[in-house]
């Protein structure tokens, strides 16, 4: 197995020591996103570009390769490549012969050579005599120079040829970890999932932090979907999850403060609660899902009335995007359908909210709030690492984990179904279904009540949340399966 991987092109336009530092990160990442597979996987600099070996690798291994290269921020696309000896014209076109002609039956084609070294002859030679000779040794449909169905790529180096068999696109960004840290308030919604996913892409370490308005089963939610977008996206690197009690921060609210300013004054609170936090966490700036004139609270008079409470650097990915974007973002990074079920919890909505607050008036409302019901707030906060989640479901909702499975039992595998491709659940003669975690809350309330059901994931982080929400909802037929 071998893949070649081509860095964003921002990274190649940096002065010399930072792309060195930016492609060294990368090759880091890959390392730590690579080692779980379980097998010697060596990942090597080349200049501009990062190469993975795994010699005597199986397909499948080569596929769960690739699905990780594609989901890795700082990556611009990737091939898999068979390496060869360099031989004359005729065994190039033989082994290039070997790998494409099944796929250009019926499809225009052009070859594309990348050489360097010295050799006898140019690349436009190699595309010549190869595109040539496949033309009639195969069932094309004919060479097209300027949009072909397919295009065919060659690397020739020195004394090895490397044929490109199949090539994927990677994220783009730049590699997590080269960027500083920050903290994005996270609610589970589309906004916030899609802000998070961007930051993550820009090559920032993002941690979250999650206000409580209220609900439990608000709280479970977004801990799947922040763990989901960390586990899909961010995996190089451990970062905090932090849950600010802010029900009592609601109620003050409700109580003392002029209906139109409700809006606005909670999105204060909450900026002031994230500032302490992320300075606890030593992170210069923080993100939030906002979009101009989305909501009332969303107004840029509203916005620069909110920022007068932080001395943090607020960042808004998603300020100048429609709302059908976001939601196609969404539906693309695989938080959707999270974000389209999550029991959002909106215990503060003004009958009449201001569009254009001015400080003052904010201000004044904001004298009649105490102050030391956000401070306590503050004090009660839990803050785990992202990979401990599990751990933070509180004991009454905490399934049973099974190592077995009893006669009787059901095992779900709740995986994206990508992963359920790449590494199918076989146990025998005991019965698998598969429901994906973004289709189990509603599907599970079509299964048996009568039976015993075991949710399975890769880690079992995913499953014991899952299995928490659903025992939350009154199903405590539900367990996890960790074999």
């Amino acid at each position: 197995m071998h893949f070649i991987v081509k860095v964003f092109p921002e990274i190649i336009m940096k002065s010399a020591p930072v792309r060195k530092r930016f492609i060294k990160q990368l090759r880091d990442n890959l390392r730590h996103l690579l080692r779980p597979l379980g097998t010697e996987i060596r990942v090597l600099r080349d200049w501009e570009k990062v190469q993975i070996e795994a010699p005597g690798a199986d397909e499948a291994l080569a596929d769960q390769v690739a699905d990780i290269l594609a989901r890795t921020p700082g990556i611009a696309n990737f091939a898999r490549v068979q390496t060869y000896p360099l031989g004359d014209m005729d065994d190039i076109l033989a082994k290039t012969h070997q790998h494409w002609a099944d796929a250009l039956a019926g499809k225009t084609f052009c070859v594309r050579v990348k050489r360097s070294g010295q050799h006898e002859f140019s690349s436009t030679d190699v595309e010549r005599y190869v595109g040539g000779g496949l033309l009639h040794q195969s069932q094309a449909a004919g060479v097209d120079l300027h949009r072909p169905d397919i295009t065919v790529r060659l690397e020739i180096k020195a004394d090895t040829l490397y044929v490109l068999t199949s090539r994927g696109e990677g994220l783009g960004g730049y590699p997590l970890g080269t960027q500083e840290g920050v903290l994005s308030l996270i609610s589970g919604g589309f906004d916030s999932t899609v802000s998070t996913y961007l930051t993550i892409k820009r090559g920032m370490r993002t941690h979250y932090c999650f206000f409580n308005l209220g609900g439990r089963a608000h709280e479970i939610a977004v801990k799947q979907v922040a763990y989901f977008l960390w586990q899909k996206f961010g995996a190089s690197h451990s970062v905090k999850f932090v849950t600010v009690p802010f029900e009592g921060v609601v109620a003050e609210i409700l109580e003392h403060v002029d209906n139109a300013y409700m809006g606005v004054i909670l999105k204060r609170m909450m900026l002031r609660a994230a500032t302490d936090v992320a300075e606890a966490l030593k992170l210069p700036a923080l993100v939030t899902g906002e979009s101009v004139a989305q909501v009332s609270s969303q107004t840029l008079p509203n916005l620069s009335v909110i920022d007068r409470v932080t001395d943090a650097l607020v960042l808004r990915p998603l300020i100048t995007m429609d709302k059908g974007d976001i939601i196609d973002m969404s539906r693309r990074i695989g938080t959707e359908t999270f974000a389209a079920e999550i029991p959002e919890y909106c215990g503060v909505i003004s009958v009449r909210p201001t569009t254009s607050a001015r400080l003052h008036m904010v201000e004044k409302a904001e004298a009649k709030f105490d102050f030391s019901v956000l401070e306590q707030a503050l004090a009660d906060r839990q803050v785990v690492d992202i990979q401990d989640l599990a751990s933070t479901v509180e004991a009454e909702l905490s399934a049973p984990v099974e190592s077995e499975v009893p006669p009787g039992t059901v095992v779900i595998d709740i995986r994206h179904p990508d992963e359920v491709e790449l590494k199918p659940l076989s146990l025998g003669d005991i019965p698998v279904e598969s429901i994906p975690f973004f289709r189990l809350n509603t599907q599970f309330q079509q299964l048996s009540t009568d039976a015993r059901y075991l949710l399975y994931c890769e880690k079992g982080i995913m499953s014991q949340l899952h299995a928490a929400h659903l025992r939350d909802g009154g199903h405590l037929n539900v367990g996890v399966y960790r074999p």
